[in-house]
């Protein structure tokens, strides 16, 4: 499975998710801006060093993050 970027993300509420590169049922997902910044003081402390992991293993175990309205943002 491959997750793609879009360049223009709508307006709603985002998520930065952090592809599985070899299980393709896992990842990590944190609520962000439209830009993808992710605001660390509103993270949990178990969020926040999540977050921190699936950085630091880009390329390694997790895809390069994507941007992509929530569930919640989406219209069916």
């Amino acid at each position: 499975m491959s997750t793609s970027c879009t360049a223009a993300a709508p307006a709603g509420p985002h998520e930065l998710r952090f592809q599985s590169l070899f299980d393709e049922g896992r990842a990590l997902a944190f609520p962000c801006d439209a830009q993808g910044r992710v605001d660390l003081d509103t993270l949990s402390e178990r969020a926040r060093r999540n977050y921190f992991f699936a950085r630091g293993l880009v390329g390694r175990d997790f895809a390069f993050p994507c941007v992509q309205p929530t569930l919640a943002g989406r219209v069916h």
